[in-house]
């Protein structure tokens, strides 16, 4: 859903402040972005930066304007016991959002212990680096059919690329693992119906709603799943241990404990930002899976802002003591 209409951006300037701090740290992780093929980290050892930068955006242009007319519809597929009044709550509670015109964002939240959940936004956006999250369940589910565990490189590489969202790492195992069709194969596996695939080995393109995020959350976080125990362990100590840099996110909802991996990408045409955030929380006693996407953000730390604030809104749109927004 486009926010068109944002009040004054003062409502954002507390948590503005709060990620300025960030700002140096982060902006480590994210000269190239972090979701480009070529974005390697350290850089090309064959190239300058700038011959870098130009090819990685000659191929991401092509691959966008090739791409643009084969997309097929957002699915319609809802969350589990998802309720029309919750609905309608998340999106009273987001009308205060403070974004520019150009921006984008949807949020979807599931309450684990009740199953109640809501979505605001039905658009697909960018993955840039939430993404990994899927190349490593497929990656586990390739072992696991296999009936064996990961090698140790696999291991070294799903470490770096999860904890550290290292792009290297990130190509080595988007190829491992299939590419674009070894994904999409998994994904069905893992109940993601609306997320397509990047090509061309532009995993950070891949297309993706935050209700597929939180289908792919249910799979590393409850039983009813295709991976094994041992599995969802892997995956959710990897996301509990992120480097401190890239903790910000859907962990703003959290007062207690959180796990997560984050997303941010610079779009070459624009200059605007896609920034994602996913993950598990636990807030007021309770835990809840969170997926936030976004897009057309003039800085990343407006994005980090946006997100994190939609982040918290969604867990208290679902919190009983609140009451229903009407609905007609």
């Amino acid at each position: 859903m486009n926010v068109n209409a944002p009040p004054p951006a003062r409502r954002f300037r507390p948590v503005l402040l709060v990620n300025t701090a960030l700002a140096g740290t982060l902006l480590a992780f994210s000269v190239s972005g972090d979701a480009s093929p070529l974005a390697l980290s350290g850089g090309d050892a064959g190239a300058s930066a700038q011959d870098v930068a130009e090819a990685g955006a000659a191929r991401e242009d092509s691959l966008v304007e090739d791409s643009l007319d084969q997309r097929p519809p957002a699915g319609e597929a809802r969350l589990p016991l998802s309720d029309p009044r919750s609905d309608a709550r998340l999106a009273n509670a987001m009308a205060p959002l403070a974004v520019e015109p150009s921006a984008r964002l949807s949020v979807s939240v599931l309450a684990l212990e009740s199953g109640a959940s809501a979505t605001f936004g039905a658009e697909r956006f960018d993955t840039a680096s939430i993404v990994k999250v899927e190349i490593l369940a497929a990656l586990l589910l390739r072992a696991q059919d296999e009936g064996r565990e990961l090698t140790d490189l696999e291991q070294e590489r799903a470490d770096v690329m999860i904890r550290a969202s290292d792009n290297a790492a990130t190509d080595a195992l988007w190829w491992l693992i299939g590419g674009a069709s070894g994904l999409a194969e998994a994904n069905e596996r893992l109940g993601l119906t609306s997320t397509i695939p990047g090509h061309d080995g532009h995993w950070g393109l891949t297309q993706t709603t935050s209700a597929d995020q939180i289908a792919l959350l249910r799979a590393v976080y409850t039983a009813d799943s295709p991976l094994t125990p041992t599995s969802r362990d892997y995956l959710q100590e990897l996301m509990a241990t992120v480097v401190d840099g890239q903790r910000w996110g859907v962990s703003a909802a959290a007062d207690e404990t959180f796990e997560l991996k984050n997303g941010w990408l610079p779009r070459t045409e624009t200059g605007l930002w896609d920034v994602n955030s996913i993950g598990r929380v636990r807030a007021g006693g309770q835990e809840y899976l969170i997926a936030v996407v976004s897009d057309g953000h003039p800085t990343q730390e407006a994005g980090i802002a946006a997100v994190e604030w939609a982040a918290r809104t969604a867990v208290a749109a679902l919190d009983p003591a609140e009451p229903l927004a009407p609905t007609t």
